[in-house]
């Protein structure tokens, strides 16, 4: 496929977006990304936004990437979802050996997918590392190449590796998909063709190369200015990303609805004043928080050059923005299912898979109010030694 040039993924992404919309009903039910549209999000280039150039990814800006999500979202959130959720595992990449990261992404359709972090402990051993372990929620799994196991490291004398703060190190793990074990058991009311699924491997053998940490910032072997981002916090930008295209699907839905629809004893939709009003302050409202995350996300990274990674004030700017946008991005989903009325409820319609996967992306954990208590506190002057 010829695409347009590396700097314009969002082009790229709009152009596929029929090729999205056409194949959205067939994702939800069979909960894979099946071809032709994985080519073409391959031959797009994007499911490589955030890898580093040096490993033959794009490297983009997190604004871009945030738009770039957006777009997919706008026509389908599990494909929006697993976009965002693999561009994040490669930001494992700045943090590995090169060698390594060759292997692995010299691949053209190579995508790592993983669980968060739970329990599970690595046993130090010579050479690497041996785990046994099950994890959840393995976004895009059945579409993956490699699987990731993040894990504190227990030594041979049965101790804890630290970090610099003291605490016990989580250590990632990679190891092709076919070492591991997936647990198809995604049964959800939203994000179905996610296929977020769980995993397991047994006493299985890690060797050191293949595994690295994000908690150690002078490690990164990438200079570029997206890799002072913490993972957290560009992953918090993903999902903004999904939450804003969905949200902007179903309010323009409504707009083209209101413009037809006339509810039982009252006038045209579009032609309510209380209807103009609504509509007109809702747009404001996700087109503002929008342009915040855009600009905290600009003015971060141009006072990211040359250092390892952004202060914790910047990381909370960071989080406080992606937070609003995701709040909103709810508010204004809410907004047009209810006045969409019995419009919304049918399946097979703008609403009704939207609505159910935007409720299901809210119930994430980037999506939690705490992070506004978080950051607040920090505004008001209690930084604490980690925040992400």
């Amino acid at each position: 496929m010829n695409h347009v040039s590396r700097a314009d993924p969002i082009t790229r992404a709009r152009d596929l977006g029929p090729a999205i919309e056409t194949a959205a009903a067939t994702i939800e039910q069979t909960q894979i990304i099946g071809e032709p549209l994985l080519t073409l999000l391959h031959d797009a280039r994007l499911l490589r936004l955030l890898l580093p150039r040096s490993f033959g990814g794009e490297e983009v800006e997190p604004w871009v990437y945030l738009r770039t999500v957006e777009e997919v979202s706008r026509h389908d959130a599990s494909v929006g979802w697993n976009l965002f959720v693999a561009n994040s595992s490669a930001l494992i990449a700045p943090f590995m050996e090169p060698e390594t990261a060759h292997a692995i992404y010299d691949d053209p359709r190579a995508l790592i997918s993983w669980g968060p972090p739970n329990a599970a402990r690595a046993k130090a051993v010579p050479g690497g590392y041996r785990i046994t372990g099950e994890w959840e929620f393995s976004s895009g799994c059945r579409q993956a190449t490699w699987m990731g196991a993040h894990a504190q490291v227990e030594e041979p004398d049965g101790s804890l590796r630290l970090n610099a703060a003291g605490t016990p190190l989580t250590r990632t793990l990679l190891f092709p998909v076919a070492q591991a074990n997936l647990i198809h058991r995604w049964n959800v009311i939203g994000l179905r063709g996610t296929a977020s699924d769980a995993y397991s491997v047994s006493d299985l053998f890690v060797p050191e190369a293949f595994s690295a940490t994000r908690e150690q910032p002078d490690a990164r072997r990438e200079p570029g200015r997206l890799y002072a981002f913490t993972m957290q916090g560009l992953y918090a930008v993903g999902h903004s990303g999904v939450m804003l295209g969905v949200a902007r699907a179903m309010l323009d839905a409504f707009m083209a609805l209101a413009c037809k629809k006339t509810p039982r004893n009252l006038g045209r939709l579009a032609d309510s004043a209380v209807v103009q009003s609504n509509v007109a302050q809702v747009e404001a409202k996700l087109g503002a928080a929008r342009a915040y995350l855009v600009e905290t996300l600009q003015e971060v990274s141009a006072a990211a050059d040359g250092v390892a990674a952004i202060d914790i004030p910047a990381r909370a700017r960071v989080r406080l923005a992606c937070a609003h946008a995701i709040h909103t991005a709810l508010d204004t989903a809410d907004f047009a299912y209810k006045e969409a009325g019995t419009s919304a409820i049918f399946r097979d319609t703008a609403f009704e898979r939207r609505f159910r996967d935007i409720h299901t992306a809210s119930q994430q954990i980037q999506a939690r109010g705490a992070h506004f208590e978080a950051v607040g506190k920090i505004m008001l002057g209690t930084i604490p030694e980690v925040f992400y």
